[in-house]
């Protein structure tokens, strides 16, 4: 049997070693049109950054290798031109001689691949403009970084070569700027998830555009406009825009494509012709999770299609199916991995008559390894299943550890498993490799519990959008909140919730927060069995953080870990001299706690050295490198400088402030103001409320604390069926029941004087104190009653209207601390 095989890499070279494999006896010839059969174009990024030093390790094996190894006839630098499938002949062109001549065949296979797609646009011809794709494009790309020494480049699609680009651009120290026409980047994941890898570029100064179209390149290359109108200077350009299938010579012969332009091949890989089949970028495949048609051009379903196809174009062997993909893929993006397999949410949603959206999402931040043991970092994982229990997909953004994690749900997946097989897995388990319950397992315990009712989740985009139905409770402790909370949060400690809870209405509807979403899940257990309707928040206050923070570059306060060197210390304290520093600096090694164990440590080191002296901590928490920085503004303290080493989030911190320094910030930057509202005169309060919207509308963040009489002001005017003891009944029933009871300061004349100031605001068309304060809930101005004080006079919070924090004396004195004003009324 004489077989042709069009196409030298990947499917291609595959099919061409197995073939031999199976038949020593066939012909098998193998057309290439480069220069160059089975490279590693995967790795090709890599060469450019210098990761992959040698160009000679990106051949996976060579011309003469092959020939040797497997009596292949391989004709590089041989393009076809024509099929004849009547005649069963190809018409092949020799690229160095120009000369034609045909060849005939028993059997045909096509592994023509696909290419960049580069649209039709003014510039796309400029020496300075590229594509990446096969061994040349590498080496233009290679010299003309070693020859001109760019200092910027722009990098126009935001997939997986795109992004490895940034990568390997940045590495050789040139500025990148990433321009993507989508809302997201990396297409195989959730918009949620891609955050996670944008957040990363953006720490890495990586200029990240998204939503922005390339229009057009000028100036020889060295001005990018954009669809918004706006211009990019830069030396250099890449296109990764997308691919396309090489299917033209399959059109032209009259094999069936699909829309896109894919050959149409069954599960056996052949065409529409008998005698010809198709493997790789160039064909349509099944998605076996949703049984419909799609295209994904990757080089692991391609190797697959090759080996299969071969028992099919030899008779005498029984056939093999290729059965589909689900397309699970991997990338590297600076220091993080991102991971997918299955369908994620766009796919479903598009798919909604298959699967009616009827499906649920578990959202955690495990360790990769144990928590205790050095060097553990933290990831993301993202479960998608179905109601009948089975895992539909699933998505990872972590440091290390993601591809093993990823490949054991894929192997789920694939044979049918559920999320009760997650979390019943039995995985390898030493420290330094991973916990006793291994991520995916956590994965798995999560979705159970979603699954049972045990745990109702809420996305925090869902919970922006019903700020009014539902009470948010940060059940973090209190040194916690230093770091930064969710606006509008009232803080109720887990470790004291049990002893707080009855103080809160069972009418309403309550969104536990914690760091991560675990402690949210306790909380949310205790809520649920006390007779509260309760629901977690997915992610806790480190997916907030994911989603909220900016992706401008400019507006971005991450910091930049582009260190490289060694810190290979893991004594707990040891001492070290700098020479900006007159006292000697400890280390404080804090490696492998999750949070909130970094902020807790470093909070309780402070506390135990002097006003100036210096700690350097290392963390593997990324969630500690965003926070302290936070932490370090709201206790007081100086945060030198952040770094990262071997995986390892350094900060430097000095106890206590430069004190010129901070009354400079306060002067030029602070735009807060707190206000103490003790009295409960109507007068007063209405003062306090003017006061408190006129700086809103100024543009400042306003906090109002009510504390003793003040209570009264945000007491509901109905009465409120609460239980209290008998004294707190008295007490209560005492004072003015909301802010239509209260009299005047002065003149008030039992209540006389209350109306006729009400009066004579009317009639100037003064706001009354009722309008001012929902004016005042308008301009999201914080209101926050005294929690000690409360409890004194015997005010429960269902008393209270809505929309008010219960608040203690630590969180008031952090809003003076926040503030360049401070009001006692």
């Amino acid at each position: 049997m004489k077989i042709v095989i069009i196409g030298g890499v990947a499917g291609g070279a595959t099919a061409a070693a197995r073939l031999r494999r199976l038949d020593e006896k066939a012909e098998i010839i193998l057309f290439e049109k480069g220069a160059y059969v089975s490279f590693a174009n995967c790795g090709l990024p890599y060469y450019i950054g210098g990761e992959i030093m040698s160009r000679d390790a990106l051949f996976v094996s060579t011309k003469e290798t092959i020939t040797a190894k497997y009596n292949v006839d391989i004709r590089d630098r041989t393009e076809v031109i024509k099929i004849d499938k009547d005649n069963k002949k190809v018409l092949a062109k020799d690229i160095e001689t120009g000369k034609t001549y045909e060849e005939n065949y028993d059997k045909l296979i096509i592994s023509t691949g696909s290419s960049p797609f580069v649209p039709d646009f003014e510039g796309k011809d400029f020496d300075n403009v590229f594509t990446l794709w096969t061994i040349p494009d590498t080496d233009r790309i290679y010299n003309f970084i070693k020859n001109n020494a760019p200092k910027k480049a722009v990098v126009v699609g935001g997939g997986f070569i795109g992004l490895e680009m940034v990568e390997n651009l940045s590495r050789r120290g040139i500025a990148v700027t990433l321009v993507e026409k989508m809302n997201q980047v990396m297409p195989p994941l959730d918009k949620d998830m891609a955050k996670l890898a944008e957040n990363h570029l953006v720490a890495k100064n990586v200029n990240l555009m998204l939503e922005k179209g390339l229009v057009k390149i000028t100036s020889n290359g060295k001005n990018v406009v954009l669809d918004d109108g706006s211009t990019i200077e830069t030396d250099m350009v890449i296109l990764s825009i997308g691919v396309r299938p090489n299917s033209s010579l399959a059109k032209d012969s009259g094999l069936k494509l699909n829309q896109r332009g894919g050959i149409i091949v069954d599960e056996f890989g052949q065409t529409s012709d008998s005698d010809i089949y198709a493997v790789g970028d160039v064909i349509e495949v099944e998605n076996y999770l949703t049984r419909g048609k799609t295209m994904i051009p990757l080089a692991g379903p391609a190797n697959k299609q090759g080996r299969a196809v071969c028992a099919n174009v030899l008779d005498s062997y029984n056939k093999e199916a290729y059965k589909g993909t689900m397309g699970t893929s991997i990338a590297k993006i600076f220091d993080i991995t991102v991971a997918s397999t299955g369908l994620n949410e766009k796919m479903l949603n598009a798919n909604g008559k298959i699967y009616k959206k009827d499906y649920f999402i578990s959202l955690v931040h495990p360790m990769s390894q144990a928590g205790y043991y050095p060097g553990g970092l933290p990831m993301t994982i993202k479960l998608i299943f179905a109601s009948n229990k089975k895992i539909l997909g699933a998505q990872i953004v972590g440091y290390t550890g993601v591809d093993k994690r990823i490949d054991t749900i894929a192997t789920s997946i694939h044979y049918g498993g559920d999320i009760y097989d997650l979390s019943q897995l039995e995985l390898a388990y030493a420290p330094p490799y991973s916990s006793a319950k291994d991520p995916v397992n956590f994965a798995g315990f999560a979705a159970c519990n979603i699954y049972e009712g045990l745990s109702s989740p809420m996305r925090y985009e869902e919970y922006l959008k019903n700020t009014d139905k539902y009470v948010l409770i940060d059940v973090r402790e209190k040194m916690e909140i230093m770091a930064g909370k969710i606006e509008g949060s009232i803080n109720m400690p887990l470790t004291t919730l049990r002893e707080t809870i009855n103080t809160l209405d069972k009418n309403k509807e309550y969104v536990l927060q914690c760091a991560v979403g675990l402690r949210g899940y306790i909380a949310e257990r205790i809520f649920k069995q006390n007779g509260f309707t309760a629901f977690n928040l997915l992610g806790g206050y480190r997916t907030y953080c994911d989603i909220t923070m900016p992706t401008n570059l400019s507006s971005n306060s991450n910091p930049c870990y582009c260190s490289t060197s060694n810190d290979t210390n893991q004594d707990k304290f040891e001492s070290e001299k700098t020479e900006d520093a007159p006292t000697k600096i400890e280390i404080l090694n804090v490696c492998g706690l999750s949070c909130p164990g970094p902020i807790m440590q470093v909070s309780k080191y402070i506390d135990t050295i002097k006003d100036g002296e210096h700690v350097k901590v290392l963390s593997t928490d990324p969630g500690f490198a965003r926070d302290i920085k936070s932490w370090c503004n709201n206790t007081g303290n100086t945060l030198i400088s952040q770094d990262m080493q071997e995986n390892k989030f350094i900060a430097t911190i000095k106890k206590g402030t430069d004190v010129k320094q901070s009354q400079n910030t306060v002067i030029s930057n602070k735009k807060e103001k707190t206000m103490i509202i003790f009295s409960g005169d109507l007068d007063k309060a209405i003062a306090s409320f003017i006061i408190a919207n006129g700086a809103a509308s100024m543009g400042n963040k306003v906090n109002m604390f009510f504390t003793f009489w003040g209570l009264n002001i945000l007491r509901k005017n109905e009465h409120v069926l609460t239980k209290k003891d008998f004294i707190s009944t008295i007490f209560s029933s005492m004072m003015p029941q909301g802010s239509q009871k209260l009299g005047l300061s002065k003149m008030n004349f039992l209540g006389i004087g209350a109306k006729m100031i009400r009066d004579i605001m009317n009639k100037h068309n003064v706001p009354s104190l009722e309008e001012l304060i929902q004016q005042a809930k308008e301009n999201n101005i914080k209101i926050s009653a005294c929690q000690m004080s409360m409890d004194l006079m015997g005010i429960k919070l269902e008393e209270l209207i809505d929309g008010v924090e219960v608040a203690g004396v630590a969180s008031m004195l952090d809003d003076n601390d926040n503030s360049n004003m401070n009001l006692f009324i």
